[in-house]
């Protein structure tokens, strides 16, 4: 896979942006610091950070509970070089030349800390692997 010459930006898409995407976001920025560029969004924004999502997060030493969900816009996909999808369905839009990935992975959403742990871990693996593709060593 080829990777442009600047930064490769990420977007990472679920439905409410308040949890599996703003779990891999953390994972993505501690992971790969500025060489990448990160984004999440929601197709249907929730209005605050899933507080489980936010605990098991810290767990790992990455406070996400300044994170706000964002809605999804065409603007945001347009500049990614890297769209995740994480269960949101039609709601995502497809433009010709990106790389599109979809993550099966359970909405943490009502879960307790226990499975959302799971969750976290599962996340942690993709984007550890994700970032392995984009920036070789």
């Amino acid at each position: 896979m080829s990777v442009p010459a600047e930064r490769p930006a990420v977007l990472f898409v679920c439905v409410h942006n308040a949890g599996r995407s703003q779990m891999a976001a953390g994972f993505l920025e501690r992971l790969a610091g500025a060489r990448l560029r990160v984004q999440s969004a929601g197709s249907e924004p929730a209005d605050e950070i899933n507080p489980v999502a936010v605990e098991a997060m810290r767990e790992v030493g990455i406070d996400i509970a300044g994170a706000r969900p964002q809605r999804l816009r065409d603007d945001a996909v347009r500049e990614a070089d890297v769209v995740i999808t994480m269960g949101c369905g039609d709601a995502c839009p497809v433009y010709p030349g990106k790389r599109y990935q979809d993550w099966e992975l359970d909405d943490p959403a009502g879960r307790p800390l226990a499975e959302v742990r799971g969750i976290r871990d599962q996340i942690k693996a993709r984007v550890e692997t994700l970032v392995a593709e984009l920036l070789p060593a």
